[in-house]
């Protein structure tokens, strides 16, 4: 817990990049499974339900990242990537419309990019400098 207080962008990086890991191995691993003589011709649920376990490590780098940021603008688009991340996954488990795969790339680079950014912006001397403001 002590992490995500005082190192939010870095809880923001390392879900991020893992949900990126995470989308581009679901085609391989889908592909080989097609190959192989299974039972299933879905994924299981658990490799379903690591979509919504990104999507909570994610808000909650967000929300912890934006109350120790100074930048106004930093919090405003780790929001609003963080709405178009939640808006393309539950598009892909609805299909409420048609939209490309490769769509959920766009939000999880900015969240990565934002993070990493965030990291050296808010450049404290101490822990607890940042905490609260804003």
């Amino acid at each position: 817990m002590k992490l995500i207080l005082q190192k939010p962008d870095n809880l923001g990086v390392m879900a991020s990049s893992l949900c990126m890991v995470h989308c581009l191995a679901t085609p391989f691993l889908f592909m080989a499974q097609a190959g192989s003589v299974s039972c299933c011709d879905a994924p299981p649920i658990w490799w379903k339900l690591m979509d919504f376990l990104f999507l909570t490590l994610s808000f909650i780098a967000i929300y912890w990242s934006t109350r120790t940021t100074t930048s106004k603008w930093i919090k405003s688009l780790l929001w609003f990537n963080g709405f178009v991340l939640l808006i393309v996954i539950l598009n892909e488990k609805l299909e409420i419309f048609h939209l490309a795969e490769t769509a959920i790339y766009i939000p999880i680079f900015s969240l990565i990019i934002l993070h990493l950014y965030n990291r050296k912006y808010c450049n404290c001397a101490t822990d607890k400098c940042c905490l609260n403001e804003g």
